[in-house]
């Protein structure tokens, strides 16, 4: 791989060197909105700078303890509010390179860092003398407050209590352990998986092999082969989900079968890559963290304090979806595999053709063109991605919102990949800074995801700055990089969590932007979807990379109807995925299943809801499921689906107002995208929505089914 940007900045330095400079991620930043500066930021500098900040943090909660006044909001929860902001700054900018761009060097840092900020976290959770001035102000003073003071203080004492700040020495001492042992087991979890999903490529002698691709996506392979050292003239690069969408295209069933199995055995033992261990013992480490805390599973534990509130909600709102789910995926199966056999050239006999979860999304691509003339290939010429981003996903943004975007050439990044844009809202004045990192690379981890180097905090004195992270691949030099309709809807889906940090308006950083419920947070990302295919907002993106043409009228209503097509697979490997996310997290700690009987406890736990399916895996199975094991999804991936009714709800009140009506737009942001944690999430859904309770009756029907 070339030496991009960041990494030719972050080359080693010599002691006199260091000597002979000050660490620029100790300094203020002199860019616009105090963005870091990765033209200064050396590869060295991160590990002194967390070691000065760590410190730091260590001396303002100590000054909190010492002062001998009575505990106040103001010196108390205000002053834990105001302190740790040197770490805030330094651990956003490190953690944003060790997702997207973790090189040797960067990974190196990371194991050495991790385990010093959870014995950090932990001297601040158990720390008896602090939580005793919390609980005082608390007690005392929580009545009279008001507004964000008010709340502030009963999400810090709140977040004690839960951390177990009430425990007694010996049950204290326990939980220490067991968050420094996930720490470093989540730790082992993203290094382990990178290199699985890095070792799962498969390598391609012939180009032959490849038919049924397009020019486009032959050029794509040739140049993956190149960036992961050339084992063979192609590569087929594995994505994060269980499914590859490759597969729709690739004619040879060998090949098919080859890149499913890669994807699904990538971390499961079969190779030398086996996650199960790391599983298995966090699994075991938060159903006993849950006990200590008075919990029969960390499910109960963890879901608390979301909308749903228990594990029983959850499993009532999955069971009525999967009721109606599953005559409608059996009949989805049916009819590919009754077409696949009138359509096989295998060699098997007519009729008795088996399909095989590697045949399921080719022969549906071929029944959706048959059926409605319509392929990926026929599209995509149509979804340039800059012409999405620039008419598309800031349009949209325009129109209901009034936001506008300059790019900033200025501002250095950590990719020359990356791209920086000005936000100004409607009265002028600048909102926020937001980076696109939209291309895939093997230093990066799979998926998408929204975060920030800085949260909107008038307290603090910041705007927001907010980068959107995917995995599309980057097409050859000179050649325009053409979406699917899937990346389509990631790019608005990740930008609506970036508006959540965008629009933030909010006093305390605590409470600003997406720090909200699991439950929640994916609301706005996933009613930002609906943006994608309303017409004003698709005709102005939907151009064709050469002409600039709009899609034909006659194409645009055949693309249009094939997105609903087939839809029970994309319900049914969500659902798959929650019941095991579930399952793992309703059992107690002497219930976790070993290493060694993981696989077979995933597939009885999807038979007991009547969700083990060949044909419908898991979007995400056990051994590679990052969201629950690698992030902050442990019992809360229902999540995609309780607030995708929430989204739903939401788009049916913009429809009724009109879609893009500036009016419903500045509501949203009033009563929701700018409210952050500030009040109860469902109040603030029924103030916009005008409903007491969402419906989940529009579920199936915005799905097609």
């Amino acid at each position: 791989m070339a030496i991009g940007i960041a990494s030719a900045m972050m080359m080693p330095l010599s002691s006199c060197q260091q000597a002979q400079r000050e660490n620029p991620l100790l300094q203020e930043s002199e860019l616009p909105f105090g963005a870091p500066d990765f033209s200064k930021i050396q590869v060295d500098d991160y590990l002194p700078a967390f070691e000065v900040a760590i410190q730091q943090s260590r001396d303002e909660i100590k000054a909190i303890i010492d002062n001998t006044d009575s505990a106040t909001f103001k010196n108390t929860i205000l002053a834990y509010e105001e302190s740790g902001k040197l770490l805030d700054r330094v651990s956003r900018t490190f953690f944003a390179l060790a997702e997207a761009d973790k090189t040797p060097e960067i990974g190196e840092i990371e194991k050495k860092v991790t385990p010093m900020l959870t014995d950090l976290g932990n001297e601040i959770s158990f720390n008896k003398a602090l939580f005793e001035r919390i609980r005082q102000v608390y007690d005392k003073e929580y009545a009279t407050l008001e507004g964000e003071d008010k709340k502030l203080t009963e999400e810090i004492y709140k977040e004690f209590v839960r951390q177990g700040a009430l425990l007694p020495d010996d049950k204290m001492e326990r939980m220490k352990e067991i968050n420094l042992r996930i720490s470093d087991l989540q730790q082992q979890w993203g290094d382990q998986l990178q290199e699985a999903v890095n070792d799962a490529v498969v390598w391609v002698d012939k180009k032959e092999d490849l038919a049924g691709l397009s020019d486009a996506d032959i050029a794509q392979c040739e140049k993956d082969a190149e960036n992961r050292g050339k084992k063979a003239p192609y590569a087929i690069v594995i994505v994060n989900t269980t499914q590859q969408a490759i597969l729709a295209s690739l004619d040879n069933r060998d090949l098919r079968k080859k890149v499913y199995e890669a994807s699904i055995h990538r971390a499961d033992g079969t190779n030398s890559h086996n996650n199960f261990t790391i599983v298995s013992e966090m699994a075991k480490l938060r159903a006993e963290k849950a006990e200590i805390m008075g919990y029969p599973n960390y499910a109960a534990y963890s879901l608390e304090n979301t909308m749903a509130k228990t594990p029983e909600n959850v499993y009532a709102f999955l069971k009525d979806l999967i009721s109606q789910y599953r005559p409608k995926a059996d009949a989805e199966t049916k009819a590919i595999e009754d077409y696949a056999r009138k359509t096989v050239s295998d060699g098997s006999p007519v009729g008795e053709f088996t399909l095989q979860p590697y045949d399921r999304f080719y022969y549906s691509a071929k029944m959706k063109k048959e059926l409605l003339n319509i392929s990926d290939d026929e599209v995509k010429p149509y979804f340039n991605i800059d012409s999405v981003l620039i008419n598309g996903v800031f349009y949209a943004a325009n129109r209901a919102y009034g936001l506008t975007f300059k790019e900033r050439t200025d501002i250095p990044v950590y990719h020359p990949d990356m791209k920086v844009y000005e936000v100004i809202d409607k009265d002028g004045k600048s909102l926020a800074l937001f980076y696109t990192d939209y291309f895939r690379r093997p230093t990066k981890r799979g998926g998408a995801w929204m975060d920030g180097f800085q949260k909107q905090s008038h307290q603090r004195n910041q705007l927001p700055i907010i980068f959107n992270v995917c995995n599309s691949a980057k097409a050859p030099e000179g050649q325009p990089s053409l979406l699917t309709w899937d990346e389509v809807t990631t790019m608005f889906h990740e930008f609506g969590h970036a508006l959540h940090g965008i629009l933030s308006n909010c006093q305390y950083n605590k409470l600003s932007g997406t720090s909200v419920a699991r439950d929640f947070v994916e609301m706005p990302s996933q009613f930002n979807e609906s943006f994608a295919s309303i017409p004003e907002v698709f005709d102005n993106y939907a151009r064709h990379y050469e002409t600039n043409e709009p899609m034909p009228a006659e194409l645009k209503e055949r693309m249009l109807k094939s997105i609903n097509f087939q839809t029970a697979y994309a319900l049914g490997e969500n659902l798959a995925a929650t019941c095991v996310d579930l399952a793992w997290h309703m059992l107690s700690s002497k219930e976790i299943p070993s290493a060694e009987q993981a696989a077979q406890f995933e597939t009885e736990a999807l038979r007991q809801v009547g969700l083990l399916d060949a044909q419908i895996p898991p979007r995400y199975y056990t051994s590679y499921f990052n969201h629950v094991w690698g992030g902050g999804y442990a019992a809360g991936y229902y999540s995609y689906l309780w607030t995708e009714v929430l989204a739903v709800n939401v788009a049916d009140v913009f429809a009724q107002r009109g879609a893009l009506d500036p009016k419903t737009g500045q509501d949203m942001r009033d009563k929701i995208l700018s409210r952050g944690n500030t009040g109860d999430l469902m109040k603030m859904f029924s103030d916009f929505t005008g409903m007491e309770q969402p419906d989940a009756s529009g579920l199936l029907k915005a799905r097609g089914l």
